[in-house]
């Protein structure tokens, strides 16, 4: 063959220790380099030899949202236990976390900060429907998994959206149960509080579609922007007035739903008051004596009994961890999320990327201590439970 000008030609039999030993170092080297060019592309997508990045969108509003903190403390708790642990073969669960202020724009704008600044792996764990239909809008554009909305809004399954993991049951099954109860207790005139929004006339059309097969009549609607005001309030109770609703529940938002409470019960309005879980321990305990009687839906077991065993485990890490804060609904919730989170990195492989979560996903039943998440290509149901739980005089939840 051809030899290359200015390449010195090796003699037959004679040794060259400068030419062998670079012959002997370059897989070395090429080896090195691909590792190098691998270890960053795995740094690129939130996934490095010692952690998993996670991006979390979160309303916690300062720490002015107590629904929100708790559900933050609940995470916390058990991340903080898995790590302690050595973390999911070997890397610990870091979670980036950005506040929305319970305003979706900021909710999307946050969500795609976290992806293409902080390269983070994946997506998780926001509260309200606004917000976390916003992350979602950004995770399907930007193409990476939204895994843990704690919210029920229909959106987050209908149509089905691949990218996107729910773990607890959605709103429609809880306005399901209370309907049902309702009509147990002899009501027949339904009032629903939801937001002005695309996600509240979807709410909407679900309290409609169901009132008619219960055999109830919606006969107060009762929409409201973010900036909702006192006056508007004011409007509302005057609405359900008119309407001699017998039952009114929310489809979240507590703290506005807390205010028409206290003004509709200050005009001596007789309605009965239900409410989705969402805020449910913080909204009871807000509300004092007024919330007497209430009944919430829930999808989580009682945090205060220990009738199950994720109850159990929980009450044990969340006593360990946050020594003095109360149990509620919302910190463990946030705790079954977390542990259905690790379920699914687990899933990933040793290696994860995007495409080895959504495969580990593909046809998967999480074992949350006795609670099971279930996922298939074509539907991500999640859990399904939703139980009752009605205030008593004292200020407690009994189921």
């Amino acid at each position: 063959d051809a030899q290359p000008s200015g390449v010195p030609r090796r003699r037959a039999g004679r040794f060259n220790p400068k030419e062998d030993r670079m012959t002997r170092l370059l897989p070395r080297f090429v080896s090195v380099c691909l590792a190098l060019t691998l270890t960053g592309a795995m740094a690129a997508d939130g996934v490095t030899r010692s952690q998993l990045l996670i991006g979390q969108n979160i309303t916690l509003q300062g720490g002015k949202n107590d629904y929100g903190t708790a559900v933050q403390d609940g995470i916390q708790t058990y991340l903080n236990l898995v790590n302690g642990r050595g973390g999911v073969n070997g890397r610990q669960i870091v979670l980036k976390t950005l506040d929305d202020d319970n305003k979706a724009a900021q909710a999307e704008a946050n969500a795609r900060q976290l992806v293409e600044q902080d390269k983070v792996f994946i997506l998780f764990g926001s509260i309200e429907g606004g917000p976390s239909t916003a992350v979602m809008k950004a995770a399907i554009d930007l193409k990476v998994p939204f895994f843990g909305p704690i919210a029920g809004s229909p959106t987050l399954r209908r149509p089905h959206q691949p990218l996107v993991f729910p773990v607890r049951a959605e709103h429609r099954e809880e306005f399901r149960a209370l309907l049902a109860y309702g009509k147990s207790v002899g009501a027949t005139r339904v009032g629903f509080m939801r937001s002005d929004s695309e996600t509240g006339q979807q709410h909407l059309a679900n309290v409609k579609l169901l009132s008619q097969e219960t055999g109830m009549e919606l006969v107060a609607d009762l929409p409201f922007k973010s900036d909702v005001s006192d006056a508007q309030i004011d409007q509302m109770v005057g609405q359900l007035e008119k309407s001699r609703a017998q039952i009114v529940f929310n489809h979240g938002s507590p703290g506005v739903y807390e205010k028409l409470i206290r003004k509709a019960r200050a005009k001596g309005l007789s309605a009965t008051f239900y409410a989705v879980n969402s805020g449910s321990a913080q909204m009871a305990k807000h509300l004092g004596p007024l919330a007497h009687g209430m009944v919430f839906t829930q999808v989580v077991p009682s945090p205060w009994e220990r009738k199950t065993a994720i109850t159990r485990e929980y009450q044990e890490e969340f006593g360990k961890q946050k020594p003095g804060r109360e149990f509620s609904y919302g910190s463990l919730e946030g705790y079954v999320t977390a542990k259905a989170l690790v379920a699914a990195l687990r899933l990933a492989g040793p290696e994860p990327t995007r495409e080895s979560f959504l495969a580990g996903l593909a046809n998967a039943s999480l074992d949350l201590n006795g609670l099971r998440a279930v996922y298939t290509r074509e539907q991500h149901t999640g859990l399904s439970f939703v139980d009752l739980a009605i205030v008593t005089r004292e200020g407690t939840f009994r189921h």
